[in-house]
């Protein structure tokens, strides 16, 4: 073998030894088989390797701060401190902090209000392996991770027509099961002032019907049940 074969080997034979970099990733989940679960599955990941898991959403940004984790993959619902408040804390400390949130909850105001505290991946809980796995992949290599259907129905919601401060007082107590006569009487205004505000929030909504109504609010996070 000349020598230039013999450096070429070596090279390749180098490349060949050294160890993968592993992305680093943490935890932050209230639900402790969902965070063994996790763990398990990026565990045994070549490229992969959990460096911590987080109970709270405080843990999760103290845990950020001590670990420095590649990702972070966050529920929006946790105790002490929420996804979104978790976020921003880690972001005010680190504007690239790359944090995809796993969640259950796939409203337009919750998804509106990660991406805007900075999140750059939303997938939920029920997503299949490997598109969990590739967000990870995605999201360290720089890029955005969003599933087109989570896409489209952020898109609805913010290409709505916004309710006024009124409307969504009126829709509020008819989620609640309130009649015209109960939501007048409640914001001190006419049936006939509620039957237009009605009129107006159908419209807003593309909706059709009171239940219809309710059902819209509710997945977008307007009212609460």
């Amino acid at each position: 073998m000349n020598p230039a074969d013999r450096s070429a080997s070596r090279t390749v034979a180098a490349a060949a030894a050294r160890p993968v970099e592993k992305i680093r990733v943490l935890i932050a989940d209230d639900h402790v088989t969902v965070r063994e679960g996790l763990a398990a599955m990026i565990g045994r990941q070549a490229d992969m390797a959990v460096v911590g898991e987080a109970a709270t959403g405080r843990q999760a940004v103290e845990l950020w701060f001590s670990l420095r984790p590649d990702i972070v993959l966050l529920d929006l619902r946790m105790p002490e401190l929420d996804g979104v408040g978790a976020i921003g804390e880690i972001r005010q400390r680190d504007a690239a902090a790359r944090i995809i949130v796993l969640t259950t909850f796939d409203t337009d105001s919750d998804i509106a209000n990660a991406i805007r505290a900075g999140a750059r991946g939303y997938l939920l809980k029920d997503s299949q392996r490997e598109e969990l796995l590739d967000s990870i992949r995605r999201v360290h290599a720089g890029e955005t991770s969003i599933s087109p259907s989570l896409v489209a129905k952020l898109a609805a919601g913010i290409s709505s027509e916004t309710l006024t401060g009124r409307e969504l007082d009126v829709l509020i107590l008819l989620a609640h099961g309130k009649s015209n006569k109960e939501i007048g009487a409640n914001l001190y205004i006419s049936e006939t002032t509620v039957k237009s505000h009605l009129r107006n929030i159908f419209a807003k909504l593309d909706v059709l019907s009171r239940t219809e109504a309710i059902t819209v609010a509710c997945r977008r996070g307007l009212v609460t049940l």
